[in-house]
């Protein structure tokens, strides 16, 4: 009987902690699908979310969905309508019933809607019909909220948004917000949570409205603060849609993300060399890339007033210098001071643009020194070159030139004495007696010399007798 139970004992052990490794397991992986996706989008948002460049400098701004869409339209006209980048159509796309019967004709109707027109931003809303029923294909009718009814809808909803994603828009999808019945606002928030799943995956920003209508314990409230800090009356007396006041809050939800991307696309269009050309010559048109006309030396001798075979600056002093360079060097070989200014914009938080000019500064250049970084090593006296910032901003060019017999067996410059005392700061051998000789005991010095040997300049002691 005891080993009996010792087995049992034994065998329900093993049993536990296989289930609790597997719920480890679980766990484990389900951080890994939930964290992944999540790393991906920090890293998207760390750039513009709309296209800094849209066609013709003007985004056109879709409004979709149902009722809950016609509020949001009244609401954002009001706060952005005379935005001049802003086209925000005055007409909603009209979209309900992801649940009704006929939903294929309505999605494909929509499809071809979403890619016939023009599209940069989407702001979309719906919901409101959606808390109904449906029947399977077994004919059976299948209850709101449940997990078949939660598959079949998260399935329509993700065919509408794979249609808008195609068109490579700013997506703002508006959660539904927190209704007066009990039970309608359990169905609502569970379609929020799977409009929320479909919205991160797709790539799209999930706009939660039933927060910000919610009273302190986070019931519902048809009551509350307005924009201005006045409590209004935000909810219609079936606990469902919004009043004028309300629509305004609602639509100021979707403004603040709006305004904030609308920003950064602003702030990245005067990023240096973002666009393409043709893009920086709208933006930037002082400091366009201009491309100079072919041409060719008698034409750049009938300018000059010189005839084409006399180069303007001589081989030897313009060699190794760069064409900008040399195209300011004048007569003597001196480089003329080419001083040259750039303008930054900057875009604060408030999206107040500010510009900055930075002047860059290039002095002139003498021909001495022209031709001592030009100086190529030839047959007659070869060196090095040494180039060093000293104190005050100041630059120390020096040649050094080995004498005869060290040219014959050149070290090269990296070995060279100067080179490893002055540049990489290494310490050089001592010659024996020099002053950097710090050896001990010094040679000559009496107590290094052999036992009974007899130090320099005393006479040798008599041997004794």
């Amino acid at each position: 009987m005891m080993s009996s139970a010792t087995s049992k004992l034994r065998a329900f052990s093993a049993a536990s902690v296989f289930a609790v490794a597997g719920v480890v397991v679980g766990l484990a992986a389900a951080s890994v699908v939930f964290t992944t996706p999540a790393a991906a989008v920090e890293d998207d948002t760390a750039a513009s979310y709309l296209t800094p460049f849209p066609e013709g400098d003007v985004y056109h701004v879709r409004i979709i969905g149902d009722t809950f869409a016609d509020g949001i339209l009244t609401g954002l006209v009001e706060a952005m309508g005379t935005d001049t980048r802003l086209n925000i159509q005055r007409k909603v796309s009209e979209f309900s019933g992801i649940m009704a019967p006929d939903f294929e004709v309505k999605a494909k109707a929509f499809e071809d809607a979403i890619a016939r027109d023009p599209l940069n931003i989407a702001v979309v809303m719906m919901g409101e019909d959606d808390r109904v029923s449906f029947k399977n294909e077994a004919g059976r009718r299948v209850p709101i909220a449940s997990p078949d009814w939660v598959a079949e809808y998260t399935q329509r909803l993700d065919r509408l948004m794979k249609a808008v994603k195609r068109r490579n828009a700013g997506v703002y999808w508006v959660g539904l917000p927190n209704l007066s019945r009990i039970d309608a606002n359990e169905q609502a928030q569970v379609m929020n949570e799977a409009i929320r799943e479909r919205a991160y995956l797709n790539g799209f920003k999930y706009i939660d409205a039933a927060g910000g209508f919610a009273d302190e314990s986070g019931a519902y409230s048809a009551y509350g603060p307005d924009l201005a800090g006045k409590i209004r009356v935000l909810r219609e007396p079936d606990g469902i849609h919004f009043t004028e006041a309300g629509n305004r809050k609602l639509a100021h939800f979707v403004e603040k993300d709006l305004r904030r991307d609308l920003n950064q696309a602003k702030s990245n269009r005067n990023v240096p060399l973002l666009g393409a050309e043709a893009e920086q010559v709208k933006i930037n048109p002082d400091n366009a890339v201009k491309t100079p006309a072919p041409s060719s030396p008698a034409a750049d001798a009938a300018m000059t007033g010189q005839s084409a075979a006399t180069p303007l600056v001589k081989a030897a002093k313009t060699d190794g210098l760069s064409a900008a360079a040399s195209a300011t060097a004048d007569a003597s070989g001196d480089q003329k001071a080419d001083n040259g200014k750039i303008t930054l914009k900057i875009v604060g938080a408030g999206g107040k643009e500010e510009s900055t000019s930075v002047d860059i500064v290039r002095p002139a250049i003498p021909a001495s020194v022209v031709a001592l970084m030009a100086r190529r090593e030839s047959g007659g006296q070869a060196g090095d070159l040494l180039i060093d910032q000293i104190a005050g901003g100041l630059t120390l060019m020096t040649s050094i030139a080995p004498n005869s017999k060290q040219s014959k067996g050149k070290l090269s410059p990296t070995q060279a004495p100067y080179f490893r005392l002055l540049v990489k700061g290494e310490r050089l051998t001592p010659k024996p007696g020099r002053a950097d000789d710090v050896s001990w005991p010094a040679k000559g010095d009496a107590s290094s010399q052999a036992p009974g040997a007899v130090p320099a300049g005393q006479p040798a002691a008599a041997p004794k007798g």
